[in-house]
C-alpha cells in the first residue's frame, strides 16, 4: 500500500497538541462548574430558597464599607450568634433599625426565613 499523506497528517504532534489542550480545557471548565454548583447548592439547600446569598455580597467582605446613606462599616456575619442575627433582622423588619437596605432586605423575608439565615450563619465560620 503506497504513503498516503492525507491519512498520517491528523495525528501529527500539532494535531495531538490541540486535542489534547481542548480536552484539558473542558475538563478544567467542569471542574470549575462543579465547584461553584456545590457552593452554591450549600446555600441554596435553604428552605428560604437560596436567600443566604443575598447576604454575603455585603456581609461576606473583609473591611467592607457601604457607602449609604452615610459611610458604615458592614459587620461580617458568619459565626455570629444566631439569636443575634435573627434579633436584628427583626427588628430591621419592624422599623426598629433604621438602615434602609437592610430595613428593605428585611422586610421580603419570612419570620422562617429569618430563623433559617440566622441559624445558617451562626454556624457559619468566620
Amino acid at each position: 500500500m503506497p504513503y498516503n499523506s492525507q491519512l498520517i497528517r491528523p495525528f501529527c504532534p500539532h494535531f495531538l497538541f490541540l486535542i489534547m489542550k481542548n480536552v484539558l480545557l473542558a475538563a478544567l471548565l467542569s471542574l470549575c462548574s462543579t465547584a461553584v454548583l456545590a457552593q452554591g447548592a450549600s446555600m441554596g439547600a435553604t428552605r428560604s430558597g437560596g436567600k443566604a446569598a443575598m447576604c454575603i455580597g455585603c456581609h461576606g467582605i473583609q473591611g467592607y464599607r457601604a457607602a449609604y446613606p452615610h459611610v458604615y462599616h458592614v459587620p461580617m456575619i458568619g459565626g455570629q450568634n444566631a439569636k443575634a442575627i435573627e434579633a436584628a433582622l427583626k427588628a430591621y423588619k419592624a422599623g426598629e433599625r433604621k438602615h434602609p437596605t437592610m430595613v428593605a432586605i428585611a422586610a421580603t423575608l419570612s419570620d422562617a426565613d429569618i430563623t433559617e439565615l440566622a441559624a445558617y450563619y451562626g454556624g457559619a465560620a468566620k
